[in-house]
Formats: C-alpha cells, sequence, structure tokens
C-alpha cells in the first residue's frame, strides 16, 4: 500500500512510502523507489531475499551483447545490497514471524532510502530493524547502506552474510565473464568483472563497520568465496535492548568511465584507483557521505529548479518532484556519449536503450531548466551520427537514418527484431519500429531547433547542431517516394507514434516531421552561407551539403501534406485511418492496465480498427506551433480543437508518452477539468494505486511529461519560433505556482497565481516576452494580471 502524506512540517510532498510488505509486489516499490546519479542506478530491491524480487544495479553506458542472437542491454552488475539475515541460526523473512509497524520510505529531498519494521521471531523475541540506503549525488562512484537491528526483548544470536554477489542475469542472459574477487585484511573486498562481448572491465569494492551501542567492535568475519560471489559472515550476540549497527561502503568504477577509458588504461591502475577511493570512503563514514550527498541534492537540484506548487491537492506537488527527482537520477549528465533508457535505470525493461523519448518528452525539462545537460544528451545524438549513417546506407537511403533503439552511439540500430505473442497464432509478433517506425530523425532536428531557440548556443550549432539538421534532412530527401499519379512525393511504408497501425502510408506526423526537418536544413543553409560560409564549407566537405541542399529545395514543397478535412477539419493520421472500421472502446478507456486490447486482437487486427495507442497527429500541432509552421492554417486553434475531439476518444493512452500531450492541448484548447484529470492520470503511471505498473521500470518518457504538462499546459510556457510566451491557465485548485527556467542564457523565475503572473530575471538582462498575445519586456522584475 503506497501512502504520500507520511512527510510533515519540512518534509511535506516529499515522501513516497510504502505502508505494508507483500511479497507478491515487490516491483513497483523496487522501481519507483530506486536510486542513481545518471552514472548508475540500483534498484531498490529489500536486503533479505524474496523469490519474486528483480534486482539490478546498472551503470550508463556498460552495453553488451550477451549472445551473438541477441541485442546489445545494459548489463546487470554484481549486487551489493542483498544482506543474509539469520536469527538465532533462523533465516529471517517478512514472510514469517510477525511484523507490524512496517515502513519503507524514499525521501526525495535527500535521495535516501529507508525502512524500519518490528518483527516478532516464531520463538517469540521481537526485534527492531532499520535500513538506510543512498548512492551518492557527490561522488558518483559510491554507494552508502545502513543497517541497525536491535533487540527488544530477549538476548539473541544474530548473524548475516554481506558482499558482493556477481551471479545475477539479464532475465536470464549472463554478460561477464568471471573475474577476479579477493578480499584485502579481511576488510575490503574486491570482484572484477568484464563483459563478454564488448570488454567493459566493472571493479566493484565493498567494506563493512560493525558497531554495537556505538562501539566498534572487531567481529572477525568469516571470508568465503563461491563461483561470482564473495562475502564475510558475522556472528554477534545481542543482549536486550542492545543494538548493533552495520556500516557498508561500496565503490563501483569501470573502464568505460572517462577517465580510463584511454589508450593509457591498465585494469590494474582501475583496480588500485577504486580500491583507494572504497578506503578514504570507508574512513569518512555513512553519515559524513550521506551529509555530502545531501548537500549535493540542495545545490544541484531543489535549489537550482525551485519547482513549488500550492495546491489543494497536495499529490500534485509530490507528483512534480518525483519527476524532478527520476529526471535527475536517470540522466547522465557526467558524459554526452550516454543516453537515457527508456526505462531509465531503474529495471531491465527496454534493455537501456534510447528512443524517441528523450528528445520529445524528456530534453525539454533540460532544455529549459538545465540547458548544460541538455547539451550533453543533444552531443550524444551527435556521436550517434555513426550508426544512424550506417543504418541509411544499410536501407539504400543517403544522411543519416537515426536507430529507433539506440545505445553506445557506433552501435546503430539495436530494436530487438522479435515480442510479445500473437494471440491468434500463439507466434512471437515481430517489431517493426527498428525497421519502418522513421519519424525519430526528423525528432531529433525538432529537439536541435527547440535547444537553440531556448538557448542561444551557437556553439552547439557550429560543433553539432547544423550537422544534425543537415544529414536528418538529407536522409528525408532520399527516403520520399514519388507518386507519378498524384504528382507529389510521399512516405511509404511507414510507422508513426501511433504503434497500433503498421505499415501505413503518409502518417500525417512523419510526413509533417520530415517537411519540418528539410525546411529547417534550407533555413540554417542559408544563414550559414551569409554568415558563415567558411564553417559552410567544411561541412560541405564533410557530408557534401551544397549537392544535397539542392535535392532538399526541390523536394520539400512537393511532399504530401494531409489536409484537415473540410467537413469537420481531421488531418487524416494516414492515408487509411478515417476509413477504418469503429469499433465500442469503452472497456479499453476504461482498463486498468495497458494494452488489454491484445487479449483480444492480434496486430494485424488492430491494424484495420480506428483505434490509436498514443497521441500521434495531436503531437503534430504541440511540436509545430512551436516553430516557424506556428502560423500554418492547418494548425491553427479550430483545427486543434476539431482533432482533439476526434483523436482522443479513439486513443487508449497504451503509452505512457501519450497523456502528458493530451494534458497540454486540452488546457490549451479550454479543456481544463479534462487537462487536470490527465495530468493527474499520468502521474499515476508510476505513483498510483495498481502495484504492477512499474516492474519492469519506471516510466521515464511520462515522468518527463508530468513536468511538461504543468510547464507547457498549466504555466503556458512556450518558445514559438524564437520568442517566449507565458499563457497560464493553473487548475482551479491550483493557488500558485513556482519554477526557474533559463532563456537565452539566464535564469527567469516565475510565480503564477490565478490572477497574477510574476517574472524576475535574475542577471538584469532584459528579457522579452509574451502574455496572452501582448508583449512586454522586463530587467528585472514584472507582475502582471492574467485574469
Amino acid at each position: 500500500m503506497l501512502n504520500y502524506s507520511q512527510g510533515t512540517g519540512l518534509l511535506e510532498n516529499w515522501l513516497i512510502s510504502e505502508m505494508e510488505f507483500s511479497p507478491d509486489t515487490l516491483g513497483k516499490c523496487e522501481a519507483i523507489m530506486y536510486l542513481g546519479n545518471g552514472y548508475m542506478g540500483l534498484r531498490s530491491a529489500t536486503e533479505e531475499p524474496y523469490i519474486q524480487e528483480k534486482r539490478n544495479l546498472f551503470v550508463s553506458g556498460t552495453f553488451n551483447k550477451a549472445e551473438e542472437n541477441e541485442v546489445t542491454e545494459l548489463p546487470n552488475l554484481a549486487d551489493i545490497t542483498r544482506i543474509d539475515i539469520r536469527v538465532d541460526g533462523e533465516k529471517f523473512s517478512l514472510e514469517i514471524g510477525k511484523t507490524k509497524q512496517y515502513l519503507r520510505q524514499l525521501n526525495l529531498k535527500t535521495a535516501e532510502l529507508y525502512r524500519t519494521f518490528y518483527w516478532t521471531s516464531p520463538q517469540g523475541k521481537e526485534l527492531k530493524f532499520k535500513f538506510r540506503r543512498f548512492v551518492s549525488l557527490d561522488n558518483l562512484h559510491i554507494i552508502g547502506m545502513k543497517m541497525s537491528i536491535e533487540s527488544t526483548s530477549h538476548p539473541v544470536q544474530i548473524s548475516f552474510d554481506s558482499g558482493i554477489n556477481a551471479q545475477m542475469t539479464n532475465s536470464g542472459s549472463q554478460h561477464f565473464i568471471e573475474g577476479e574477487r579477493r578480499i584485502f585484511d579481511k576488510k575490503f573486498i574486491q570482484l572484477i568483472q568484464t563483459t563478454n562481448e564488448s570488454n567493459i572491465d566493472m571493479v566493484i569494492n565493498t567494506a563493512h563497520d560493525l558497531s554495537i551501542n556505538g562501539q566498534l567492535v572487531n567481529a572477525n568475519p568469516t571470508m568465503n568465496m563461491g563461483r561470482r560471489k564473495v562475502w564475510l559472515t558475522y556472528d554477534v550476540e545481542l543482549k536486550p535492548h542492545d543494538k548493533l549497527e552495520m556500516e557498508k561502503i561500496t565503490t563501483v568504477f569501470t573502464s568505460r568511465d572517462k577517465e580510463f577509458d584511454t589508450n593509457e588504461y591498465s585494469l590494474q591502475s582501475l583496480r588500485e584507483h577504486s580500491l583507494n577511493v572504497l578506503k578514504e570512503s570507508f574512513e569518512i563514514g555513512y553519515d559524513r557521505l550521506f551529509e555530502c550527498h545531501k548537500q549535493a541534492w540542495q545545490s544541484k537540484v531543489w535549489s537550482n529548479y525551485d519547482f513549488e506548487i500550492n495546491s489543494d491537492n497536495s499529490f500534485d506537488e509530490l507528483a512534480i518532484r518525483f519527476s524532478i527527482y527520476h529526471l535527475t537520477v536517470m540522466t547522465p549528465a557526467h558524459d554526452d556519449r550516454m543516453g537515457i533508457g527508456a526505462k531509465a535505470l531503474s529495471g531491465e525493461g527496454y534493455k537501456g536503450h534510447s528512443f524517441w523519448d528523450t528528445e520529445i518528452f524528456i530534453l525539454p525539462f533540460f532544455v529549459y531548466s538545465n540547458p548544460q545537460i541538455a547539451k550533453s544528451l543533444l552531443t550524444y545524438r551527435y556521436h550517434g551520427l555513426v550508426g544512424a549513417r550506417k543504418k541509411a546506407m544499410d536501407n539504400g537511403f543517403k544522411g543519416a537514418m537515426y536507430p529507433w533503439e539506440m545505445a553506445w552511439p557506433s552501435d546503430g540500430e539495436v530494436t530487438p527484431i522479435y515480442g510479445d505473442v500473437d494471440v491468434v497464432t500463439g507466434e512471437q509478433m515481430k517489431i517493426w519500429s527498428g525497421f519502418i517506425e522513421q519519424h525519430i530523425s526528423a525528432d531529433i532536428a525538432f529537439a536541435v531547433y527547440q535547444y537553440y531557440q531556448v538557448t542561444n548556443d551557437q556553439d552547439f550549432m557550429d560543433n553539432y547542431g547544423y550537422e544534425m539538421v543537415f544529414d536528418t534532412a538529407r536522409f528525408w530527401a532520399s527516403r520520399l517516394e514519388w507518386d507519378e499519379g498524384k504528382q507529389r512525393y510521399h512516405i511509404n511504408n511507414v510507422i508513426g507514434p501511433d504503434e497500433y497501425k503498421e505499415h501505413v502510408n503518409n502518417n500525417a506526423f512523419t510526413n509533417y516531421m520530415a517537411y519540418f526537418n528539410m525546411k529547417l536544413a534550407i533555413n540554417y543553409y542559408y544563414i550559414l552561407a551569409n554568415k558563415n560560409p567558411r564553417l559552410l564549407e567544411e561541412l560541405n566537405a564533410r557530408i557534401n551539403i551544397k549537392e544535397a541542399i539542392q535535392e532538399i529545395h526541390t523536394k520539400v514543397e512537393q511532399i504530401y501534406l494531409p489536409n484537415p478535412r473540410n467537413e469537420d477539419l481531421v488531418i487524416p493520421q494516414d492515408d487509411t485511418y478515417l476509413q477504418l472500421k469503429e469499433i465500442d472502446l469503452t472497456k479499453y478507456k476504461q482498463q486498468e492496465s495497458v494494452r488489454t486490447i491484445y487479449k483480444d486482437y492480434n496486430a494485424e487486427q488492430i491494424n484495420t480498427i480506428q483505434v490509436t495507442k498514443q497521441a500521434d497527429t495531436l503531437l503534430l500541432f504541440y511540436l509545430l506551433e512551436q516553430t516557424f509552421l506556428h502560423d500554418d492554417n492547418r494548425f491553427q486553434d479550430k483545427v486543434k480543437r476539431a482533432n482533439f475531439h476526434y483523436y482522443e476518444p479513439r486513443t487508449l493512452h497504451d503509452s505512457s508518452l501519450s497523456l502528458a500531450t493530451h494534458a497540454i492541448l486540452a488546457n490549451d484548447i479550454g479543456e481544463h477539468d479534462l487537462a487536470y484529470s490527465l495530468f493527474k492520470e499520468a502521474c499515476e503511471i508510476d505513483l498510483g494505486p495498481n502495484m504492477n505498473t512499474s516492474d519492469d521500470g519506471v516510466h521515464a518518457a511520462a515522468i518527463g511529461g508530468v513536468w511538461k504538462a504543468a510547464v507547457f499546459g498549466f504555466a503556458g510556457v512556450r518558445q514559438i519560433d524564437g520568442e517566449l510566451h507565458i499563457n497560464p491557465n493553473l487548475p482551479k485548485h491550483w493557488h500558485s505556482m513556482k519554477f526557474t527556467i533559463h532563456w537565452h542564457g539566464q535564469p527567469v523565475t516565475l510565480f503564477i497565481t490565478q490572477s497574477t503572473l510574476t517574472v524576475k530575471v535574475s542577471n538584469k538582462q532584459q528579457l522579452s516576452f509574451e502574455v496572452f498575445g501582448k508583449r512586454f519586456k522586463c530587467s528585472d522584475s514584472i507582475t502582471l494580471a492574467i485574469k
């Protein structure tokens, strides 16, 4: 049972709490309470083991292919969290004995996991357990754990095993060859793992300290080694009211770390360095390490983003904080060679691969809140041009055709070929996304454009951005197919964002985004020709853009762009969608879990029904209204409204990406109650009462979407072709909202109430912005009436 009201005072709306233990629903809290710092993510499994647990430790960028017939994925590193506890020689488990006052809690403010309970053994002895854990944001390589066991009634013998367990797999796939294990001085444990295909070394070190009633004890542990495992066994006796405390400090380093990923790399130097860091950290101890970690969260995250909501429903503010917490722990801000996985670093779902989720749903948070991190994430895509060009060439195209799923930048396409069962044939369904879901190339170009418009980062454009836009435009120019009869270019046989429609022609989202991508390339080409011809010559030497721009220029105006229908202003999602049969979707719209339609239909049958998995055509309005196409009559308000009312009832939101877009558009068209309802539903994807939604990991894009729905929806913040617009319309039960964005290099704090908007600039640089059609300028602070 989850509870969000345990926080009071300074911790109000900061605590995610589990109030009862259930061995049948472990995955939810393991995922939503996972700890991380972008370098690594540690799933929050309990210390004592259970059958249905999933223990995961991932380090960003360490991709490996376990077998030739599998795709590359983030390997599950050795586990350091499991502690096998015995009470009077009997295994400790919450499935036996009696438990009371159980509480497991993630403190979003301090990024610490806390668990406590009273447990009475089958022999009637009562013990009080406390566990604490953090993954440091101050030192990215450190994991801290702390355990206390207090005997409240009887003398008791406590024994426990703790160390490093490399007997881990990715759902059965083993990624590592067995490495060396060693125990130094009966205290410092070291284990080495090396991936069997990518040849990445992982060095994990750990050490323990024990005390009873605050006094350090020399427990003289027994040293143990097994296959892929090394551990220490401790035995202590507790008298009534004695308290045993154990601290466990762990360090994790890999040969993929930038400081070691050099020609001079040696495993020995990595081993020595990592062990030295452990020894230094161990001397500092849990409490001081945690204090540094806590201060890092305050300075780097909460003070920096400065987000507050005063709502009658306190869940709203907690959900935003949950979003910001996870956006922080999922993002490898330390290394621009790494992206964000669809399940972040919280589970094995989607194998750690990056999708368009990053650019459309996650990146906007960083573009507006932390541009340096946004730049790093886009640079990851620049490094990925190697794989994108290879995919284009392999498919007979030019330029850069970005992988639908991307891992290490040079890996290229890594989407699995087969997935779920076909309910009709019993066979595995083919995953077509890696072959024909191609809009991601234009999505990345849009992300480059959005970043540039908000930040004015010319250095990024000169070094990375222009080349990405030009090469994706080259791809689209080569991808277009000429229809002789209709005298226009089509894009046939694709999947749009609505993955319930495969092998369609002229998906509106794909066609319009390709058109935008090509027009953007033309705009940038002539800007460089006039302002930086030297850079243009350098780019031309690399990708022959001068010749390509002629082809782009010739073809772009002949792309078929579906127009709103005369009778109802609906833009056809693709060539056939509006002619497909309609069925009663009520039971699927009211489903408690996603994708229940697959219990009744297979993919081929769903392809024949007017049903949409997620925002598709509607997403165009949100994206292209931010561009130089914002005045296009095809995207005017009445068209947006007509399309929303047509597609929303047909959209099942079976992708977690979908709800945020619909919430933003609902607010735009004045459907404010519906907008909040969709926002709350998006928040509940991971935070809702359904205890099985997050078993495979959190929904990273939805988490980014929660922030988007609040800032772009309710606060009405948009960049529209380089101009800042702020059109607030808060939910009626939100009294105020405060947050900080960055605009053209300057922090800007917005404070919004039901009747006023206050804009405060930090650097005293003049800010120009528009509110409900009126232009304003501000060099300090200004308060405007908005209702």
